[in-house]
């Protein structure tokens, strides 16, 4: 991957991993709810199992799931750190304008 593909990669999930937990944080009005979320949505883009295996067939699941983060590059984590960094922007932005006296609905 190119350089100039992880630096539009990262600023696309911060954006996007923004407004979905602003949106979230909105309609739900818990803050935090995406950040808890998040690792689950990465484990979904990250492997390639379903997730009814770490049910049903968890001894391979799981060290397969390790071995595909291992596998991870600098650009894939770089991406994944940056939707977190919007994630977690997204909810210092609902607490600052609840603050403020901003009521979503």
């Amino acid at each position: 991957m190119h350089i100039i593909q992880a630096v539009i990669g990262s600023v696309l999930y911060l954006v996007m991993f923004f407004s979905i937990g602003f949106i979230l944080n909105m309609l739900l009005r818990s803050t935090w709810i995406m950040l808890v979320l998040y690792p689950l949505i990465i484990i979904m883009m990250i492997d390639n199992q379903s997730t009814l295996d770490y049910f049903t067939n968890a001894r391979e699941a799981v060290p397969a799931l390790g071995e595909r983060i291992m596998g991870l590059q600098t650009a894939d984590v770089t991406m994944f750190v940056a939707g977190l960094a919007g994630i977690v922007i997204a909810g210092m932005s609902i607490r600052f304008l609840r603050k403020s006296g901003y009521q979503m609905f």
